[in-house]
């Protein structure tokens, strides 16, 4: 994909006056896709009122024919892309991006599968300038297609699947719509988690404050949402707990938690601030200084083979030190 944007800014905005149209060859990365998603992510900085005009007019033909923008595209399509002024601004942020490696828990021709740190967002946006996507791209320029299958909090670390091939990531998404993928998360709590396992149902609600700053809470005509919680360890306080996720909403996790009385420790948006300030604090035993919440475990079915696959990220040695202070603590008492 990276070539194609290479190849159509080139094609479409070259240095002489007159503009060219450009011919692209559809491959392997590109089929099953939207037209008019291939477009958009081709021409960024062109207005998408403008992609769908193109669209609308029949300058874009596929095959020397029309297409509307619903059209799927076929590997060995040839696709007519008119001149399309492409804004500066976005080729010139491209370029300041940091290429970035980060731990490869799986990776074939199909997949890829990392261990994201907390504090790294997985894309640029909302005050973000670049994400793992846009470094992990910058890192591997001979990557023809690398797409994100699902997404993480910033604030979280773990697992992070991305799909090399559009045919995983169209077989993934696929999973993930019919709750196939299980994907399980350590959350360290404040309280004693009573029961040893439990269901928790309550719709969620996403909002954009007056800051604009992007929140969920539990609302009735909220989306249907479920989460089931296993009590791993209790420790003076707060309790390790195991979240399965059956359905996966915006901030799901943190939600359903604090809304039950259980803020994961570290949570800025819906914690317990007093609490995260004291377990933050120079010298806090035991201390913290992020979230508590990690994408420990995936399983899913290989989109290629098949088979069933189950990939795991240790949990991170902040939180493996607090967890043993913790237990310290217990000990003493």
């Amino acid at each position: 994909m990276n070539e194609l944007r290479h190849q159509i800014e080139k094609e479409v905005r070259p240095a002489a006056a007159a503009p060219q149209v450009a011919y692209v060859t559809i491959g392997e990365e590109a089929e099953g896709q939207r037209i008019d998603n291939f477009l958009l992510k081709l021409s960024k900085g062109v207005p998408k009122s403008h992609v769908y005009r193109i669209l609308r007019s029949g300058e874009v033909r596929v095959n020397k024919g029309r297409v509307d923008a619903t059209y799927r595209l076929c590997s060995g399509d040839v696709v007519r892309i008119p001149p399309m002024r492409v804004a500066e601004k976005a080729s010139d942020t491209a370029r300041f991006v940091p290429a970035a490696s980060f731990p490869v828990v799986f990776e074939d021709e199909h997949l890829l599968v990392i261990d994201k740190p907390a504090g790294v967002a997985v894309h640029g946006g909302s005050g973000v300038a670049f994400g793992v996507i846009e470094q992990l791209r910058r890192a591997r320029p001979q990557a023809r297609f690398l797409e994100l299958v699902h997404r993480l909090d910033r604030e979280t670390s773990g697992l992070l699947m991305l799909a090399k091939k559009r045919s995983a990531l169209v077989g993934l998404h696929e999973q993930i719509r019919g709750n196939a993928l299980d994907k399980r998360y350590f959350a360290c709590v404040a309280g004693h988690f009573e029961n040893a396992r439990q269901h928790v149902k309550l719709p969620l609600y996403k909002y954009t404050t007056a800051d604009g700053e992007r929140r969920v809470r539990v609302q009735e005509d909220g989306l249907a949402s479920h989460t089931i919680f296993n009590r791993i360890e209790a420790l003076p306080g707060f309790t390790l707990l195991e979240a399965e996720l059956k359905t996966g909403r915006t901030h799901q996790i943190r939600v359903h938690l604090a809304h039950s009385g259980f803020p994961i420790l570290g949570d800025e948006k819906y914690g317990d601030y007093g609490l995260n300030k004291a377990l933050a604090r120079s010298g806090a035993n035991p201390g913290l200084k992020r979230m508590f919440l990690h994408a420990h475990s995936l399983t899913f079915t290989h989109p290629a083979s098949g088979e069933s696959v189950t990939v795991t990220a240790p949990m991170p040695p902040e939180c493996e030190a607090f967890l043993q202070q913790a237990r310290n603590q217990r000990a003493h008492d």
